[in-house]
């Protein structure tokens, strides 16, 4: 039996702010690793063999003034066991990352796909495929939360820390909160297509 959005706590609103901030806090507490070198990035191609689904997110260094305007500095991946954190100013989109982002029978599930995307083929072309937006994924569930923080509100139960959000990415040496930051963000992505894929299985049982 199919049941309608309304019979599904939280789908038929928007979470607000006040009640998002109320959600308890979250973070990835796994392995997190830094890859700028050669030998970095082998290393992490031999764990992400095999997986096939993966959280995505990219990291742009802000720009302030008019005209201005960045390359992205990071490119994140989340395996279930291990987030990646690739340094494009040491690797540029490297072949290994290349072809991860054109295999579509990897997903890599994130938010604002189209603009991460667009961004990265600045720094090499590549045909995008198997990439999920959770946006429209929560669009189409009837979910109106739409952003990583409010999907993992209604999804999940807790937040994330947006603190780091605006800071310098393209430093040479990230900092520990820059680190946890991405890494969360990636690790989410993975979460929350996980749990609307769940909820889109319960709701057609």
């Amino acid at each position: 039996m199919t049941r309608n959005n309304t019979d599904r706590p939280g789908f038929d609103w928007r979470m607000s702010r006040d009640e998002i901030n109320a959600c308890p806090m979250e973070r990835w507490t796994g392995p997190m690793s830094v890859v700028r070198t050669k030998g970095e990035l082998a290393a992490a191609m031999r764990k992400l063999d095999g997986h096939t689904l993966l959280g995505f997110d990219t990291e742009t260094r802000p720009a302030y003034k008019k005209g201005e305007s960045y390359l992205p500095s990071l490119l994140q991946l989340a395996s279930d066991d291990d987030v990646f954190i690739f340094q494009l100013k040491h690797l540029g989109l490297a072949k290994p990352l290349h072809d991860i982002l054109a295999d579509p029978a990897i997903i890599k599930a994130g938010v604002s796909l189209a603009y991460d995307i667009s961004e990265l083929k600045k720094l090499s072309h590549f045909k995008e495929a198997g990439f999920m937006d959770l946006g429209n994924l929560a669009k189409n569930a009837g979910i109106k939360n739409h952003g990583l923080r409010g999907l993992a509100a209604v999804l999940l139960g807790f937040r994330i820390s947006k603190g780091a959000q605006t800071s310098n990415w393209a430093k040479d040496v990230l900092t520990p909160q820059q680190i946890q930051y991405a890494a969360t963000d990636a690790w989410v992505g993975r979460r929350l297509y996980l749990a609307l894929e769940q909820s889109a299985g319960q709701e057609t049982a």
